[in-house]
């Protein structure tokens, strides 16, 4: 049984984080605007299963493993940062655009896939599971595996929530200015800038140091 005031902070804590643009939100806005509500809400499942992912990893102790060996962390760290590069750089040579005219019955089948490999391969995730979740869980009510858990899945409904509407929001204005004649172009260098920088800011990130 989780303390009450310890599950309000927890809840309060991961509503702070959640609302704060980060790399998932910005992979959902991306795919919201260029491609509407319904792809922006197949990332936003990738993306949750991916967190899925991670919680069962934080529970079963892998992030902790993770988090100890400098050589784990950089394999995941520059997977996940050439994956995201390889993407923006596809998508500023316009390859994805040519993708969804002759493959547009798989596209949201595609980012769904898509979602959860960029948050399964992101090694800051794992890590924010293995020094956030910690601090919420009490030894005196019960096992801290069942504890992690539940304030894993807790916090994955928090980000279905928060990413969902990202998407929505994001894809009703994003039909707006889809009328726009010049938009397709200018989306798609925005969307592939970022997506290159996410992966350079993941590649340049400090890695876990052997303790």
């Amino acid at each position: 049984m989780l303390d009450p005031s310890r599950l309000a902070l927890f809840v309060g804590a991961a509503l702070l984080l959640l609302v704060v643009p980060g790399p998932a939100v910005l992979y959902v806005v991306t795919q919201s605007v260029s491609q509407g509500r319904r792809a922006g809400l197949a990332s936003v499942a990738g993306i949750t299963t991916g967190t899925l992912v991670h919680i069962v990893a934080a529970t079963i102790g892998l992030s902790a493993l993770l988090a100890s060996s400098a050589l784990a962390f950089n394999v995941v760290k520059y997977l996940g940062a050439a994956y995201l590069i390889v993407v923006g750089i596809r998508r500023l040579a316009g390859l994805d655009q040519e993708e969804r005219r002759t493959q547009a019955p798989r596209n949201h089948g595609r980012l769904y896939r898509q979602g959860i490999v960029v948050n399964v391969l992101n090694p800051k995730t794992a890590l924010f599971f293995l020094a956030f979740l910690p601090q919420f869980v009490d030894p005196s009510r019960g096992a801290a595996s069942a504890q992690i858990l539940v304030l894993g899945l807790l916090f994955a409904c928090l980000g279905l929530l928060s990413d969902g509407t990202w998407a929505l929001v994001a894809g009703t204005l994003g039909a707006r200015l889809r009328r726009s004649a010049r938009l397709p172009q200018v989306q798609r260098y925005v969307s592939g800038s970022v997506f290159v920088g996410l992966g350079a800011a993941a590649a340049l990130s400090a890695p876990v140091k052997q303790s």
